[in-house]
């Protein structure tokens, strides 16, 4: 009877020992933490940082967040008064606190009003505008690891046979997932070339009742592949890409195989006037499971034993199928954003959300604000890059 109650007891141990290094190798229920000199940083550069974001230097700072080694070593938030900041703000954005009769009417996409950006409904969430993008990319390599979409190189038309296509046109037919992964779709889209007013496509877009039939109706101005335009209507196809291949709208795939396994529990993603989910800007995580994607993809693509998207899909995501300059590119769906020759995978979005990946120092930055004011701030995205690669020197 001892030795079987000494058995359950070592047993026991045992099993706590291993389920502790599994958290601690993956923060599914959470991050463990550690400091700067633990995991030989020097925190100097992040203090510099950190008094700047304090004095106002990068405007709305929300969050800043550093993981080291799957630990976390710095997140701080920051107190930003939304309701005053946005008082008596109106525009295509929409209307800010208590300066329109009604702030109901742009629904969710209400940007200015802080019931709905940058926090959703005073939860702890946070709009991820683009970087949603980046994660619906992951979910077309989920749906090609489950077999339910066969490769990048299957056409795009070929999944909106339901659609009126009647006004596609004919080189529209030949572009192919791949084409639309990289930014490379030929079509005519005008997003980061005017301002925010009616002439840009995406607040077209937005302002439509059917995003996916608005985008196919575009016309094209080049060859699929040729050119690389940044087409948010692009990244609102995955939406409808996923519900036809595996017959779920892509929030319902993504909770089954990606934030179930990752231990995401809190999230809101957007939907369109049909009911698609928004895959162009709608997401909304904390900043510690935003991070969790950034970690998925410096372990390429696996989770605690599970594979989530393969290997090689991980690779591909991040590689420079588009090249800017000497340094920066476009993969599927991700930016590169290297600087001082440090590799950087980025998710980016509107009014200054960044997921970076350091791959070469192990290392996750998450940063959350909302500098969609108008007011001039200096780049917080240049100034989290150079605060990494200086902390990491030595």
């Amino acid at each position: 009877m001892k030795n079987t109650t000494l058995f359950s007891i070592l047993f026991f141990l045992v099993l706590s020992c291993n389920t502790q290094d599994k958290e601690r190798q993956y923060p599914t229920y959470s991050w463990e933490t550690s400091s700067f000199e633990t995991e030989g940083l020097n925190r100097v550069p992040f203090d510099d940082l950190l008094n700047r974001i304090e004095n106002g230097v990068y405007g709305n700072v929300d969050q800043l967040l550093l993981i080291k080694n799957g630990k976390l070593v710095f997140d701080q938030s920051f107190t930003n008064d939304y309701e005053k900041i946005s008082k008596g703000k109106s525009g295509v954005l929409g209307c800010g606190f208590a300066t329109c009769e009604d702030s109901t009417i742009f629904g969710d996409y209400n940007y200015y009003h802080p019931n709905w950006h940058p926090y959703y409904q005073n939860q702890k969430i946070h709009t991820l505008q683009s970087v949603t993008k980046s994660i619906a990319s992951i979910m077309i390599g989920v749906a090609i690891k489950e077999g339910k979409i066969s490769n990048t190189d299957v056409k795009v038309v070929d999944f909106f046979e339901d659609y009126d296509l009647s006004m596609v046109e004919e080189s529209f037919k030949t572009a192919t997932l791949e084409n639309l992964l990289t930014m490379q779709l030929g079509m005519e889209w005008h997003e980061i070339d005017r301002p925010i007013d009616s002439t840009n496509t995406t607040g077209q877009l937005e302002a439509s009742q059917d995003w996916i039939q608005f985008t196919l109706n575009q016309p094209m101005d080049t060859i699929p592949g040729s050119k690389w335009v940044y087409n948010s209507g692009a990244s609102q196809l995955m939406s409808g890409i996923i519900k036809k291949a595996t017959g779920l709208y892509i929030d319902e795939y993504a909770e089954k195989h990606l934030f179930t396994p990752l231990g995401i529990e809190n999230y809101y993603w957007k939907k369109t006037p049909t009911g698609y989910t928004d895959t162009e800007g709608g997401l909304f995580l904390k900043a510690q499971d935003l991070a969790k994607i950034g970690f998925l993809m410096l372990n390429q693509g696996l989770w605690d034993g599970k594979q989530v998207i393969s290997s090689d899909w991980a690779k591909r995501s991040i590689m420079k199928h588009v090249e800017f300059d000497h340094e920066k590119g476009y993969g599927y769906q991700w930016w590169r954003e290297d600087q001082d020759q440090v590799e950087i995978w980025a998710g980016r979005g509107f009014g200054g959300q960044y997921l970076l990946v350091f791959p070469e120092y192990k290392t996750i930055a998450v940063v959350n604000a909302w500098n969609i004011f108008d007011a001039e701030t200096e780049d917080i995205l240049k100034a989290t890059k150079t605060a990494v690669i200086e902390s990491n020197l030595q």
